[in-house]
């Protein structure tokens, strides 16, 4: 049988490494997102999303009421409206929201 040797860590590893497990010194970190959720509730951003909101509640409000017609013209104005609200809202958040 073969005799077997045990070696410690101490041993293994050289006095030497210990220095380079020593924390690090402090740095300065930045974040890229400089912003809080919280700035969503801006005036100018609730506005535009309540206007559109409310064209959507009186587009259902004349869909019920039977107004197909007009609902219909509605419907086209909106595929235009909405897209350029929401993009110009998230333009507006992101250019003045941001340091």
């Amino acid at each position: 049988m073969r005799k077997t040797k045990g070696f410690t860590f101490r041993k293994i590893f050289p006095f030497l490494l210990q220095s380079s497990l020593t924390r690090p010194s402090p740095f300065r970190a930045y974040s890229f997102v400089p912003f809080s959720p919280l700035a969503m509730l801006d005036p100018t951003i609730l506005t535009i999303g309540g206007i559109v909101l409310g064209i959507a509640i009186i587009e259902r409000i004349l869909e019920r009421w039977g107004v197909i017609d007009l609902v219909d013209q509605l419907a086209k104005i909106m595929r235009f409206i909405l897209p350029v609200a929401f993009y110009s809202a998230l333009f507006y958040f992101f250019a003045t929201f941001i340091l």
